[in-house]
């Protein structure tokens, strides 16, 4: 959010570039939350069964594959930077502007991944709030830098679009810092030690099943979200501007859903190793309906503000007229998302990474790509097209969600 604020203060070209570089990124984010999501099954399902050592040997190997995996992806992401940009629909002006920015991105994955992993190993254990703090932290350090590497301060210069990328790494990478230190001086129920970090088969085995699972399931939805980009971008820099904001918007409001659905992943590991999935399941329904209220009234004050709320970034009309459009149309499927996102990290959370894995396939892959697609070319909706077919694909999606939980085969699920 920040970012994108002081970035609109530099050029449209900056906000577009940021636009498709995070796009591309949600698939580094997909394998960071698909490894976090293994981790967090089965850590909270050792902490259920009191077992902490083990639970940290499982910490201790999401750790070590993450780092493994940021690795591979850092090197050829820096090298293609360029390409990836002129690959999702970039134009010229925007290539230039915006490609260190992407370099950058690419080649500090590390730091995005970990932030992830580690903070899927405290809620694993129950220990949110150190989450909370290590995201606090790295977020305030990014909002203190931006305007210093944007806009030049003292012996810094002007690094425009290039100092967004510069400032989120090094707070994104003090936060991971802070987490690390944790871990590794006994602040936390799980204790990393050198006789936990190392490669060990058996229980690495386990953590890569799960956490395949998870890492498909994000990459279908992450992937889905790159080709409604890449739609997008056939209408222009302004286009992609406006769903910039719009989609900035929605992921800042919808954190604390998040939030939530996150203690329906620990509640569900851990009361599963505990042997009572009855109060596991009673767990779920009851956070289901505190993110059904608090998604309602997000829905409702975006609805009637949505103007407001993109007019703060940027003043163009074309850009506040098509922002508005989008975060309207998002808005009215706020509720049903309530729904997905709960009880999809519930079945995460008992371990069961192939059922939202499966919803994803078929409400972003069957339905929203090639609605999309019909609605914006055959329809000639424009971007209204794309807008509709994400709402649609995740009213499915909740709709399915519950069907599926209901059948209860979840709880069967071996960690």
């Amino acid at each position: 959010m920040v970012d994108i604020y002081y970035l609109s203060k530099v050029s449209e070209d900056a906000v577009a570039a940021v636009g498709i570089t995070e796009s591309v990124v949600t698939l580094i984010y997909a394998l960071g939350i698909g490894i976090a999501s293994g981790a967090t099954a089965m850590v909270a399902r050792r902490i259920g069964e009191k077992n902490p050592e083990e639970a940290s040997v499982a910490a201790s190997q999401a750790i070590i594959v993450t780092v493994i995996f940021s690795f591979i992806i850092a090197v050829p992401g820096f090298i293609f930077g360029e390409q990836i940009l002129i690959l999702m629909g970039g134009e010229p002006e925007m290539v230039a502007e915006g490609l260190w920015y992407t370099k950058i991105m690419m080649a500090t994955n590390v730091v995005i991944m970990l932030l992830f992993v580690l903070n899927g190993i405290f809620r694993g254990a129950g220990d949110a709030k150190i989450a909370m703090y290590s995201l606090a932290l790295s977020s305030v350090i990014n909002i203190v830098l931006d305007p210093i590497f944007i806009f030049g301060f003292g012996p810094i210069p002007e690094m425009g679009v290039k100092g967004a990328a510069v400032a989120t790494s090094i707070g994104r990478g003090i936060g991971v810092a802070f987490q690390l230190y944790i871990l590794f001086n006994s602040k936390s129920q799980i204790k990393i030690t050198r006789a936990t970090f190392k490669w060990i088969p058996e229980v690495m085995g386990r953590l890569i099943k799960i956490a395949s699972g998870g890492t498909m399931q994000y990459v279908i939805g992450s992937a889905s979200w790159i080709v409604m980009v890449r739609i997008i971008a056939d209408f222009g820099t302004e286009a992609v501007a406006a769903y910039t904001y719009a989609v900035r918007i929605i992921i800042f409001t919808i954190l604390p859903a998040w939030g939530l659905a996150n203690a329906a992943s620990t509640l569900v590991g851990q009361n599963l190793g505990a042997e009572k999935p009855d109060r596991a399941e009673k767990s779920v329904w009851m956070t289901c309906a505190l993110n059904v209220g608090f998604l309602l009234i997000v829905s409702v004050v975006f609805f009637i503000f949505a103007e407001e709320f993109i007019g703060f970034f940027d003043s163009t009309p074309t850009i506040v007229a098509e922002g508005t459009k989008g975060l309207k149309i998002f808005s009215i499927g706020y509720v049903a998302y309530a729904f997905g996102m709960v009880i999809s990290s519930a079945f995460n959370g008992a371990g069961d990474t192939f059922t939202p894995t499966l919803m994803n396939f078929i409400c972003f892959w069957i339905i929203q790509i090639p609605l999309a697609y019909y609605l914006v070319y055959n329809f000639e909706f424009q971007t209204t097209g794309v807008y509709i077919a994400i709402v649609l694909a995740e009213v499915i999606m909740g709709t399915l969600a519950i069907i599926l939980f209901k059948r209860g085969t979840w709880k069967k699920t071996k960690v």
